[in-house]
């Protein structure tokens, strides 16, 4: 299959292909791990509803039903048995499981469910072959296309209901959506197998929707509610070099928000009298085009995986002024509505963007899948510009809002991640109620797990791009990895201790081959050494260390990044962190427990001043760096009425013990507070 020849080979970079990394870190190697070995599989049984006490999917099921795969075997008397479902949750669901058959159930967007898993899959095969897993893969591969329809529409939730509402409600409705997951995992499958009946499959769907959509007169000009198709037909463009699919992802890109809006066109109803000129749909991000667009609003998942399709776009076609669209909305999420474990989205309302600084804390939506995508959005950025403040934001997501998005050990989940909890508010509380004070086996909507699967499967590919010339190291993640120069293979070998320790040793074997290695030098270190450069030409730009010389037989180069504690504070626009700070140690923000330092946390105060102490101790028999922080505790006053006299607390000194913020809820259902009164 002819590989595109795209713009990002002449301008900028592209990540590095999973088969050429090696993980060897000893922290990213054991969530890899993990996800291969409890993550996938349980995922899998999920899937096929056969979780006990977890919301059913549906997932598979409906594939089946769509493919008619069961009424086949029903006349054969091999027919798929189906589970004994539990519908707690789910409404409008028959009391008895024998009318399950032909119909659709779960929600609209099930179907990405799969592709999202077989991404994951994919991934781990790349580095892991396992023919037991690609054997399973393969036959639920089967499922799916045995769904297609003959014109290549591939979708459950139509094929089952009804072909006739086909593309009639974009806006809510998640055709699109499932598409764009399927291409992202048909693309990864095919390019850790090679096998391609799921490629094919997308591209058929792919062809479907580009005959559908576009400018030209007859066509529809709509364009996703939900994005993602965006970039998955970069992606596709990029294995395939068939041009349209990249002219299919500009066209959504470029025609979404233009006025009238074609949202309008689907629901009058939408527009009250008088209001026509009104901007409607931030939700969708289709207020406005993308160019005028200086604010992340909305859903925050839709959002980031909007951004990330235009930052595609922008690299492949030279779009200078997408590029700068997306450069603005970028400033505007990370600058005014990020938490500081990389978290997005403050409201639980819409799952969505708040309005700038407001950040509160007990409250926070900050979705896993925001994260995630906002990961995605980063290197996107990286790849057109390698400045270091995109892969700090990337870092900050990875090691603390996305990982505490699953258990440690790999069978529950968060789809929330607050940075303050009492379960007696969560259990109490309707404004709360989303927050949850323990992770959750599965979601009916269940989006965020398997998107954890597929980011820390592929995270090599986040860690290193490359251009003909340079190799950056955008995270420090111990691998063995190999590089083309000029036609020779160049070895790399990276050794680090993050994000424990910031001490990092590079290995390279290139005799006679002269590249760049591009080290990024992380945000929180106020400073830096170097050796074994010394014979190299050396810069530093855009907080990259570039190292350019004609290589030897072998070479050692180390870089410490010294990991202070540091206690940081908020903005002063926001106003739920006035008075407090967030400790932090290189790139990872730590937490109180109740587990550690009794109830009541929102009583201790923390000691600025005081000399903090780092150790070595086990959370859940995982190694970690703890830090103990002097403070002191406010005494409870009982009995004296609900209001009083002021007058000056009595305060009892204490030891404050911190967590890794990613570890919390692993101990039992107990408070916790990111952010702690200074003093």
């Amino acid at each position: 299959m002819e590989k595109a020849h795209s713009m990002e080979k002449e301008h900028g970079s592209v990540p590095l292909s999973l088969r050429d990394i090696k993980l060897t870190d000893s922290f990213w190697k054991n969530e890899m791990d993990l996800v291969r070995r409890e993550v996938i599989p349980y995922q899998w049984e999920a899937l096929n509803d056969r979780v006990e006490g977890a919301a059913p999917s549906f997932c598979m099921r409906n594939f089946r039903v769509a493919g008619k795969l069961n009424r086949e075997k029903k006349e054969k008397g091999t027919a798929f048995e189906e589970p004994k479902y539990t519908f707690r949750g789910f409404e409008a669901l028959p009391e008895d499981p024998e009318h399950l058959e032909d119909q659709f159930y779960g929600f609209v967007f099930q179907d990405s469910d799969f592709s999202k898993w077989v991404e994951a899959v994919a991934y781990s095969l790349a580095q892991y072959p396992d023919p037991e897993l690609e054997k399973t893969a393969d036959e639920a591969i089967d499922v799916v296309c045995a769904a297609q329809q003959e014109d290549g529409y591939l979708d459950t939730y139509y094929i089952i209901n009804g072909r006739d509402k086909t593309f009639s409600n974009l806006r809510d409705h998640h055709e699109l959506y499932c598409f764009g997951h399927l291409t992202e995992g048909a693309v990864a499958y095919y390019e850790a197998t090679g096998k391609d009946k799921l490629l094919k499959a997308a591209r058929r769907f792919a062809d479907y929707i580009a005959a559908h959509f576009g400018e030209e007169e007859g066509k529809c000009r709509g364009y996703p509610g939900h994005e993602i198709a965006e970039m998955a037909l970069a992606r596709l463009y990029r294995a395939t070099g068939e041009r349209k699919y990249l002219e299919l992802s500009r066209f959504f890109v470029d025609e979404r928000g233009k006025q009238p809006c074609y949202f309008d066109r689907e629901h009058p109803e939408a527009v009250k009298k008088g209001g026509e000129k009104e901007l409607r749909y931030q939700y969708h991000q289709a207020h406005l085009p993308v160019r005028e667009q200086k604010e992340a609003v909305g859903h925050a998942v839709r959002a980031v995986y909007l951004y990330s399709g235009m930052a595609d776009v922008a690299q492949l076609t030279g779009d200078e002024s997408l590029y700068r669209a997306c450069e603005t909305l970028w400033n505007n999420i990370v600058n005014e509505k990020m938490y500081i474990t990389g978290g997005v989205g403050g409201t639980h309302v819409g799952e969505a963007f708040s309005y700038s600084y407001d950040l509160p804390n007990d409250t926070a939506y900050a979705e896993t899948c925001a994260s995630i995508g906002l990961v995605f959005f980063a290197r996107r950025m990286l790849q057109i510009r390698p400045d270091s403040r995109y892969a700090d934001v990337m870092e900050r997501a990875l090691y603390n809002g996305i990982l505490s998005g699953m258990a440690l050990d790999g069978k529950s989940f968060f789809y929330v991640n607050p940075l303050e909890v009492s379960p007696q508010a969560c259990h109490k509380d309707e404004r709360k109620f989303h927050v949850k004070p323990v992770r959750q086996k599965w979601f009916g909507c269940a989006c965020c797990p398997p998107n954890l699967a597929r980011l820390l499967s592929s995270i090599g590919s986040y860690a290193y791009t490359e251009n003909a010339d340079t190799l950056f190291v955008h995270l420090y993640v111990g691998s063995v990895l190999t590089k083309k120069v000029e036609g020779q293979d160049a070895d790399v070998c990276i050794e680090s201790g993050f994000p424990w320790n910031g001490n990092v040793k590079i290995r390279v074997r290139a005799k006679g081959s002269r590249f760049k290695l591009a080290l990024r030098i992380p945000d929180w270190c106020g400073s830096y050494t170097v050796k074994g450069a010394e014979t190299a030409g050396t810069r530093t730009m855009d907080g990259y260390l570039y190292v350019e010389k004609d290589w030897e037989e072998e070479e050692l180069i180390e870089l410490c990044f010294p990991m202070e504690v540091r206690l940081m504070m908020a903005n002063d626009n926001v106003r739920e962190d006035i008075g407090r700070v967030a400790v932090t140690r290189g790139p990872v923000v730590y937490c109180l427990e109740e587990a550690d330092n009794g109830k009541d946390l929102h009583l201790v105060s923390v000691e600025a001043a005081s000399e903090p102490v780092v150790r070595d101790e086990t959370v859940c028999q995982v190694p970690v760096k703890t830090i103990e922080l002097s403070g002191s505790r406010q005494e409870k006053t009982e009995g004296q009425g609900l209001y009083r006299p002021w007058s000056a607390a009595c305060k009892k000194p204490v030891r404050l013990k911190f967590i890794p913020y990613y570890m919390w809820a692993n101990r039992g259902e107990n408070e916790m507070q990111v952010w702690t009164r200074a003093e």
